[in-house]
């Protein structure tokens, strides 16, 4: 990214991740049955929120946490061409630790059978 961003206070800017193309079992998903990802890589944090005391509270989120946020959660813009999503650190609904790449909530969690 040449452009350097950096969001202010509580906000953050996100980068979708991927779901793979087929499924468990092979089946190839087209486009257009696709919902979009609500996995994410935080790309750059702000320096926290401000609290009634005027004291800042850093974020609980960082620059490389992978995240799980709401389907419409967050602002899309386009910098340099690539798509982002800024959204406040409240949108967040966890940080995924050892997924491996390209793990999708369903498959993490449905594949208890």
């Amino acid at each position: 990214m040449a452009t350097k961003f950096t969001p202010l206070h509580d906000r953050i800017l996100v980068r979708r991740v991927e779901e793979a193309a087929t499924s468990r079992g092979g089946i190839i998903i087209p486009d257009s049955a696709k919902d979009k990802p609500t996995e994410g890589e935080v790309i750059s944090a702000g320096k926290g929120k401000i609290n009634e005391e005027g004291k800042v509270r850093p974020l609980d989120v960082k620059e490389g946490d992978r995240i799980l946020f709401g389907k419409y959660s967050g602002n899309e813009i386009t910098i340099d061409g690539e798509d982002f999503i800024i959204m406040r650190e409240e949108d967040v609904l966890g940080v995924v630790s050892g997924a491996t790449a390209g793990a999708t909530k369903k498959e993490t969690v449905g594949s208890r059978r």
